[in-house]
Formats: structure tokens, sequence, C-alpha cells
């Protein structure tokens, strides 16, 4: 496994980092999976070299914080992985990413929730820390400053070693890293955005600012919800054999164009030229992408892992990057709207 820094901080990361929101309980999502069938996963994550977990408080409502800090402490030391948690949105079951109808305390980025919202993630890690606290979304009801301040005072009083943020429009980022530059606070090191070979919109405004002002950028999604794995067909309503697959019509929505599909069908067959899956060729365009620092994958079968973690030997050539490229249609921006 090769490992970098994260952004301009000095914090090694492993070049690809596993996303923990496949790991929980299937009363939040059918296609996630319990701590039984996790374990082995994450094991196999840190036998690799990966040590960047990335979780999130909404998570299987909280019990992808509470199996992400249990690994850790069963497989390996504290001090040798990078942990990283988000906050936003309301921490339920009963959340499906719809209309929230409990407290308006318990979402945003307000002070109070922060505040609140850190504390419970470290009793559900099981840790004193957490490296990379990432706001998940933008909130347009609370004044940045306000944000800002409640986040480095988390900061301050080492709850939190950096701070990252998600999905949000550029001038949004700017804001708020200007704002915390102005008052002396800790601005963010990251941005973890939606970014892959069929949405490629971000590289308009967003990746072009991070890039500039030396922030690490982590994209989820980095296979198009398993559209780039290559086992989707143009008439496949049902989105593949996967459970997951079968029941994400956002997948469907998202990138069912017929120039994704073209870009799919370049990539199978460089795949197959090369010897490798789809996947791991998904992988390794992402991780030529200058600024990128770990592309954040899931994984719900051991395979999957090894195919993610070749990526990150895998040169491409300038002709090979320019043929995945090809044909992209531009997408309506989604993700953060």
């Amino acid at each position: 496994m090769k490992h970098t820094l994260l952004g301009a901080t000095g914090l090694g990361v492993s070049r690809i980092a596993l996303g923990m929101m496949t790991y929980g309980t299937p009363r939040w999502r059918p296609w996630v999976l319990d701590e039984a069938a996790s374990r082995p996963l994450v094991q196999r994550a840190i036998e690799l070299g990966i040590n960047f977990f990335d979780t999130a408080d909404m998570y299987s409502a909280g019990e992808s914080e509470v199996l992400t800090g249990r690994f850790v402490r069963e497989f390996c030391r504290r001090d040798d992985v990078v942990i990283a948690t988000k906050l936003f949105f309301p921490v339920s079951l009963a959340y499906q990413g719809g209309a929230w109808q409990g407290s308006p305390n318990q979402q945003g980025l307000s002070r109070k929730r922060i505040l609140h919202a850190v504390d419970e993630s470290l009793k559900r890690l099981g840790t004193d820390y957490i490296d990379l606290y990432q706001i998940h979304r933008w909130d347009p009801h609370t004044p940045i400053e306000e944000t800002m301040e409640a986040l480095h005072d988390v900061v301050k009083a080492g709850k939190v070693r950096y701070l990252g943020a998600s999905s949000m429009w550029a001038w949004q980022f700017a804001k708020a890293q200007e704002v915390a530059r102005r008052h002396g606070w800790t601005r963010f090191s990251s941005m973890q955005n939606h970014y892959n070979l069929v949405y490629r919109e971000e590289e308009r405004e967003m990746i072009p600012l991070c890039r500039d002002q030396g922030v690490a950028l982590i994209p989820w999604s980095p296979l198009a919800r398993g559209f780039l794995a290559g086992n989707r067909g143009r008439d496949d309503k049902q989105g593949g054999a996967t459970s997951r697959a079968q029941t994400d019509t956002i997948a469907q929505s998202y990138y069912y164009r017929d120039s994704d599909f073209g870009i799919v069908e370049r990539l199978k067959a460089m795949a197959a030229r090369r010897g490798v899956s789809a996947a791991t060729i998904a992988y390794a365009w992402l991780l030529h992408q200058p600024g990128v620092t770990a592309p954040i994958i899931g994984a719900s079968k051991l395979p999957q892992l090894d195919d993610a973690v070749a990526a990150t030997a895998l040169d491409l050539s300038a002709e090979e990057l320019a043929s995945l490229a090809e044909g992209y249609e531009p997408h309506p921006v989604i993700g953060h709207s």
C-alpha cells in the first residue's frame, strides 16, 4: 500500500480509504453488513495496509461508528490509523434521506449540534479523539461564522485533529475557508466530493479550488455506486445482481445515460487488455488525477478490496487516461443540490 499526506498537512494516509457506510445494521439499508459479516473485510483492509477509515454519525444511526471503533481496537493500534467521521444529518433509523420530523437541533451545523455531536461520536467510536472531523453538507440555516468557530473549538479542545468538508458549492467552501482564515480559526484540510469517471462536474470549480489551496480530495462514490464495476446493462433497470444495486434507484437516475455506458465499455475493454477488473481501472484513473489523495471505496466482498489496492500500483499512460475520459457528457449537478 502506498501512502501520502492529507493535502497540505503532515497527516499520513493510505492512497485508499475504506468507506465504513457498508458496515453497521441492515435495518438502516438492506445492503449494509452486520458486525459478523463486516469483521473479515475490515481485518483484510488493515492487512493490505489501509489505514484510513471514513464513517459518519448517521450511518446505520451510529452503529457504523461503533463498529469502526471496535474493529480498530481489535485489529491494530489507534495511533496507526486515521479515523474520519462526519456530522450534519440526523442520527436515527427513522431518517432515510427524506423529510426530518424530529427536533431541529438533531441536525445541521449549529454550535449546539456540533458540540453535542462530537461527544456522541467519540463515545460510539470508543476513542478520545477524531483524526478528521467533516461537515457532511453545507447548512444554509446556520451562519458559517458560528459553524467554523465551533469546529475550531473542538480542535482546540483536543477532541479533533483536522477538519474536512463534503459536497457543497465551491463558493460555499471558499467562504468557509476565508471566514476561518480571517478569524484565525482552523481551516478545512480536505474535501470529500462526488467524483468519478461518469461524474466530473467537480472539475469545473471545486477541484481547481482545492488544488490551488492544497486541500486534499477524497472522492466519494469512485465507482459511481457500482456502475463502473461494469456489471450493469443498458436495459437493466434493476441495476444488477447485488442487493444494493437492486434497490438503488439513485444510481439509475444518476448514471444510466448512453454516454455513461460508452465510458464503461471502454473501461471494460481496457481492463481486459490489462488483465485487471474494471473497478481497478476506474480507481486508477482517479488516483492519476492531480490533487486526489484517497478515493473512499465501499467493499462488501473481499475481492473488492484487492481490486482497489491493485489500483495503487497500476500506471496508466496518457493515451489510456485520454481514452477513458473521451465521450464524457456533462451531467446535472448531483450530490449536494
